[in-house]
């Protein structure tokens, strides 16, 4: 006869055995290769650090670790690759900070749509990106405040970034709002094509990020104005922030990050965040990072899942009062 009392032990049993299932797993691991997905195109800077990490992680753990390229849709599709595959701790993705932007400006079809809060296990922040403001001798701009005059005398102002929807599009306006002016935004396909814009004098001011200029900073072909942060960069230190010059909202951090699909099991999540904490104090990997332009961060799971909540919440109105759409 069926009791009652065997019901909860089966089930009790069941809840057991999928723990010590669980528990396995994530002893085993790694017992495979892993691969770190990298929503856009192979020989940027997003996939140069990765593939640097990706390096080092292999190292460490005995097992090959492969950066596959899945470009298109501001990364999305990429995301949602991620987004599907087990969450094992074997498909993995590395991600700027356009991550819980993308969804924000682009208009999202059933193949791409994705919650990059519920959808995903955050594991590290790996760093930060500083959003810098230059402009060439050409221009006669000295200082923000010299831009904001001019803009407000009526001057034509240009500010150029590296594409619409970017963080740096959202600095650009932050910095319109707060300066009450109103400089002409022109999207570039890239970094590149604002770099030289920004050198010919052909946008009064370029948002870009450090490892982008610092060589031209050097030579004195651009001249940096301030930086989109809280506090002033290690990668730039006499260059002030925008705050420090009463600039209060423009505020806009890059940055990358690892995660994986939701529910990764946790013993794996602290695995990789150890391992990854480490690799950022590696003084060549510090080296590369500086070359472009980024600022090791690390700390637990925590750090980066906040930084998308945060992002997403805070994006998500600004481009929504700014009306900011991609291509």
């Amino acid at each position: 006869m069926f009791h009652p009392r065997n019901a909860v032990r089966a089930a009790a049993a069941a809840v057991l055995s999928l723990c010590a299932a669980t528990a396995a797993m994530a002893q085993a691991w790694p017992s495979k290769p892993i691969t770190i997905v990298v929503a856009y195109p192979a020989g940027g800077d997003t996939d140069a650090i990765a593939r640097t990490y990706a390096e080092k992680l292999s190292q460490r753990i005995g097992q090959p670790v492969l950066v596959d390229n899945r470009p298109g849709a501001s990364g999305m599709i990429g995301n949602v690759w991620v987004a599907k595959a087990p969450a094992d701790g074997y498909t993995l993705l590395f991600t700027p900070s356009t991550f819980p932007i993308a969804q924000h400006v682009l208009k999202t079809g059933p193949g791409v749509a994705h919650d990059v809060v519920k959808d995903f296990t955050p594991i590290v922040k790996t760093g930060n990106i500083p959003l810098l403001l230059v402009t060439a001798p050409s221009t006669g701009i000295q200082s923000v405040a010299q831009l904001v005059a001019g803009a407000k005398a009526g001057k034509t102002t240009t500010y150029g970034t590296p594409g619409a929807g970017s963080p740096m599009h959202i600095a650009g306006e932050l910095l319109n709002k707060d300066a009450g002016i109103a400089a002409t935004h022109a999207p570039y396909r890239g970094v590149a094509p604002v770099v030289n814009d920004a050198l010919g004098g052909h946008v009064s001011v370029g948002w870009i990020t450090p490892g982008a200029v610092a060589g031209h900073i050097a030579a004195g072909k651009l001249i940096p104005l301030a930086v989109a942060e809280r506090q002033r960069t290690k990668l730039m230190p006499n260059v002030p922030t925008f705050i420090e010059l009463g600039f209060k909202d423009v505020d806009v951090s890059a940055w990358m990050g690892l995660l994986g699909p939701k529910a990764m099991p946790a013993e794996v999540v602290q695995a990789l965040n150890k391992h990854f904490n480490e690799i950022l104090k590696m003084p060549d990997v510090q080296a590369k990072m500086a070359a472009l332009g980024i600022e090791p961060v690390g700390g637990a799971p925590s750090v980066l899942a906040q930084q998308i909540a945060d992002d997403d919440q805070r994006f998500g109105k600004l481009v929504r009062e700014f009306g900011i759409r991609a291509d």
